[in-house]
């Protein structure tokens, strides 16, 4: 099978690509580095030709208002290159809890359009909603930084490892079209403060994280489980302290 991996090179994308090869699967990275560019559409008729399936992994440069000419132009030019090569499915990563978080920001806005212009598009579709990465804990504690002191809201969320969000992809991908959201996430839910308090120790970081009920996630008012999934989840068992410790090692 031919799988075309848009954003093939970052962090999901180089997992998914090598997950996907692994299973004797045709696996093309594409990304501008490698002379496809989703904006333009430079790259695109040539590396779609006899492509089975497309995965967009993606993202915008800026998290903000800009996002939305991002996601519509890339999301617009990548349908209709799918459809004129004849291609099967069309799976994009997204984010748990989108459309409650869409009213307060401008990027899950543009994140909620991406998922309505694929919804409404002449491809059968997937799209994978997952949860936070275990790779940004450290940068949304850096978000949520005063001085030295983190303030978290008192919400929970149910983060996992980057490459079991390849996994979830890697599944969506050689399976048939949902035409729909499934949702993938780590094995527990816990509260943020907890969690960004146990990333932070791990890396010897003496930051004090304090739960605020004030305090806001990218400067969004979280709901207690607006960023746990739902029922019927495909959720992964990587551990945390697994993970860090892999990683640790691997450093």
């Amino acid at each position: 099978m031919k799988i075309v991996v848009i954003g093939g090179t970052g962090l999901i994308g180089s997992k998914l690509v090598h997950k996907l090869s692994e299973r004797g699967h045709d696996a093309i990275a594409a990304a501008p580095s490698t002379g496809v560019d989703t904006i333009t559409g430079e790259g695109l008729s040539e590396v779609l030709a006899g492509a089975d399936v497309v995965v967009d992994v993606s993202n915008s440069p800026n998290l903000d208002d800009s996002a939305k000419e991002f996601f519509r132009t890339a999301t617009t030019n990548l349908l209709a290159a799918e459809q004129a090569a004849g291609v099967g499915h069309h799976v994009a990563l997204s984010v748990v809890g989108t459309a409650q978080l869409a009213p307060q920001s401008g990027y899950f806005q543009a994140k909620l359009a991406q998922e309505q212009l694929i919804g409404q598009g002449p491809v059968p579709y997937t799209i994978v909603h997952a949860t936070q990465f275990f790779e940004f804990l450290k940068t949304l504690a850096d978000s949520a930084t005063d001085g030295d002191t983190v303030r978290m809201p008192p919400a929970y969320f149910q983060p996992m490892a980057a490459a079991d969000v390849a996994e979830g992809l890697a599944i969506a991908a050689v399976n048939p079209p949902v035409n729909g959201i499934t949702e993938i996430g780590g094995l527990t839910a816990v509260l943020l403060p907890d969690m960004i308090r146990t990333a932070l120790a791990a890396r010897g970081d003496e930051r004090t994280v304090v739960s605020d009920p004030s305090a806001q996630y990218w400067g969004i008012d979280l709901d207690e489980r607006t960023l746990v999934p739902g029922e019927g989840a495909t959720l992964f068992d990587t551990r945390f302290e697994d993970w860090i410790l892999e990683s640790a090692a691997k450093a």
